[in-house]
């Protein structure tokens, strides 16, 4: 540049524009840094941190080296406060540019110029209205220089919407009249009494049902999921089975009731893992007895009859066997 540098009176005998600093013969073109530079230039030192911190560019680390430089000589030397402190000015000049050839067709050589860069950064002390303009926006975002979640602003809307709902309830507790009749008031504190018992008699109802969904010895669960006191046992509504502490699927299971006891759960008609696979063995096992048995029964039907016709046929045979003998004792006698 022909003129001296924005901001920059160091030139003039007793003023000063600001602290600064220099890093000279980056290895990067002058060109590269002044983009990242056109971001900071005017904000204060933690704003503009926190642009460099979270600007992709590889030539950003340099300038936050130099700009965390510069502050620290204006607090070291000059006894200036970090907080207060700005870019008032900033710059990149261009350095020696390294020459360097690459070979090409035909015996050529091509010119790379590998160019470097002087990067200086000029801090000051804000002014006093604008250091209370960025106090104020510091303190309204919690003094983090962050912005308040969504949740606690919420939190405070909702807690300023229900001190407004109480006070304007007490004004108008204030402002009923006195004058209203003993007899108007007895009625309504009748009315209002009856409310309340039909209410409460509602409420208990509601209460015991949701509190016993599944008879005596049953408790609903609680909003926050812990174990009701004294209701240890866990029941699935949709399984119908119950698990005891000690059982193998207790602390994976959700329960949707719990019981005192094992015999609560089944009065309830809720049963053991496994007992409906223990009665549909034992029922197969029932039914395999009984078969066996009908099939003994026949074996045993089958026995006399065959031994009956095997006494038929012995008795043939022996009648005859004795007619022969008789017809042979009658021929010898003839004879």
């Amino acid at each position: 540049m022909t003129g001296p540098k924005l901001n920059e009176k160091s030139r003039v005998a007793g003023e000063s524009s600001g602290t600064k600093a220099t890093a000279k013969y980056i290895r990067a073109s002058a060109s590269k840094a002044r983009e990242v530079l056109d971001l900071i230039r005017g904000l204060d030192v933690r704003a503009a941190d926190e642009v460099l911190a979270f600007t992709d560019r590889h030539i950003a680390r340099d300038v936050r080296k130099v700009l965390a430089s510069a502050v620290a000589n204006a607090v070291n030397n000059e006894a200036q406060e970090a907080d207060e402190l700005f870019v008032i000015a900033c710059f990149a000049d261009e350095g020696p540019t390294l020459r360097r050839f690459r070979p090409r067709a035909r015996g050529r050589a091509t010119r790379i110029n590998k160019r470097t860069c002087h990067i200086t950064v000029i801090v000051a002390r804000m002014s006093d209205d604008r250091l209370e303009i960025v106090q104020a926006r510091r303190d309204g975002q919690g003094g983090s220089g962050r912005p308040k979640s969504q949740a606690t602003s919420r939190r405070e809307r909702v807690r300023r919407s229900r001190a407004q709902a109480e006070d304007t309830v007490e004004e108008t507790t204030d402002e009923v009249s006195d004058d209203e009749s003993t007899d108007a008031g007895a009625e309504a504190a009748e009315a209002s009494a009856g409310d309340e018992v039909d209410v409460s008699a509602d409420e208990a109802e509601s209460t015991s049902t949701d509190e016993s969904p599944h008879g005596p010895g049953s408790h609903a669960p609680l909003d926050d999921g812990e174990m009701p006191e004294g209701y240890p046992i866990k029941g699935n509504a949709q399984s119908m089975l119950y698990h005891e502490p000690d059982s193998r699927y207790y602390k994976a299971t959700k329960a949707e009731v719990w019981f005192d006891s094992v015999e609560s759960a089944e009065a309830a008609g809720f049963s053991a893992p496994g007992a409906k696979k223990a009665e549909e063995n034992a029922e197969e096992a029932t039914s395999d007895d009984a078969a066996a048995e009908e099939a003994t029964s026949d074996d045993a039907a089958e026995s006399p009859a065959e031994e009956s016709d095997e006494g038929a046929e012995g008795s043939a045979s022996d009648e005859a066997q004795s007619d022969e003998e008789n017809g042979t004792a009658d021929e010898e006698d003839d004879q």
